[in-house]
């Protein structure tokens, strides 16, 4: 990696970094997303899984709702960046822990680039009915938050969810105006190939929680517009801007700037459904919640904690 203040260079000239050439994710976390995310994110598709789904867990855990990850959740180094720690409930019942990570930036070949990592563990507790391990990073120009490449590490299975096991890349390309998709899954040898024509300012959604957290100036009656590609589907995506008074395990009831938009989610046929995140207004502008409001019921993602400077 060179570290330089020498002047920006063209997008397409940009190298892979060694993480991505390595065929890994680097230091990978936890949301929304999205809002990726949004068609990774395991959801009960009818009503009577969703039934089947809580009485299970309802069965397993007693008296007690809360329990550990599968797996053991990644933990940042000190001032390494700052993480964002949900645990996302369907019901009122807690389905899985997810981490967001921005890392610092870092300089390569005179562009100033920044990460966002994100970490989606299943609770133990759910057992056969869903287990998921998925992870997302999206490297992008610290400056705009345009996206470089995105990268989805899907690991999941379960008798309430499809199985899935593969790793996609996502390579933007501003100057032909397209993605360049490439995805191998675990149990096949060759990779799938293609290039899917794409508008200016197109994001993934890491870069787009980025875009909103790190450089938008949210004000309630506006509107935000954005082209999004998440590896599944192009969205054009309109957020609707509204001030609301919500309450938060964190801070209590606190003032908050809501972001809303409505999209079609392939998991469910491409029926729309709603997506939603609250910023609070006080300085540091936090994510403190998130939901999905899908065609089986909503989905919300509360903020446990923040790690990280």
């Amino acid at each position: 990696m060179e570290r330089s203040k020498s002047p920006c260079i063209k997008v397409s000239a940009l190298p892979s970094p060694k993480w991505l050439r390595a065929g890994r994710s680097k230091a990978p976390p936890a949301s929304l997303t999205g809002v990726p995310l949004y068609s990774e994110i395991p959801f009960q598709r009818t009503k009577v899984l969703r039934i089947i789904l809580v009485i299970g867990i309802l069965f397993i855990l007693g008296s007690s709702a809360y329990g550990e990850p599968q797996h053991q959740i990644f933990q940042p180094k000190s001032g390494t960046g700052k993480v964002f720690v949900y645990t996302a409930t369907q019901l009122g019942v807690p389905i899985l822990r997810a981490t967001i990570k921005i890392e610092e930036g870092f300089v390569e070949h005179g562009r100033s680039v920044l990460q966002v990592h994100a970490f989606f563990h299943s609770l133990h507790y759910l057992g056969l009915l869903f287990r998921m391990n998925n992870r997302f990073t999206s490297t992008m120009e610290a400056e705009s938050c345009s996206p470089f490449w995105y990268v989805k590490e899907v690991n999941q299975e379960g008798i309430l969810i499809k199985n899935k096991n593969y790793t996609q890349t996502i390579a933007f390309d501003y100057l032909n105006k397209k993605v360049v998709v490439e995805k191998k899954e675990k149990k096949k040898e060759k990779k799938e190939r293609q290039e899917i024509p794409i508008p200016p300012g197109t994001y993934d959604p890491l870069s787009m929680f980025a875009r909103c957290y790190l450089k938008e100036e949210l004000r309630p009656g506006e509107d935000i517009q954005m082209s999004i590609f998440d590896g599944v589907k192009l969205r054009q995506m309109v957020f609707h801007l509204k001030r609301e008074k919500v309450k938060s395990k964190m801070y209590g009831e606190v003032e908050t700037v809501c972001l809303e938009s409505t999209t079609s989610f392939s998991t469910f046929g491409d029926q729309e459904g709603t997506i939603r995140i609250w910023y609070t207004t006080h300085e540091g502008k936090t994510p403190i919640s998130m939901e999905l409001d899908l065609p089986v019921g909503k989905v919300k993602f509360e903020l446990e904690s923040i790690e990280g400077s």
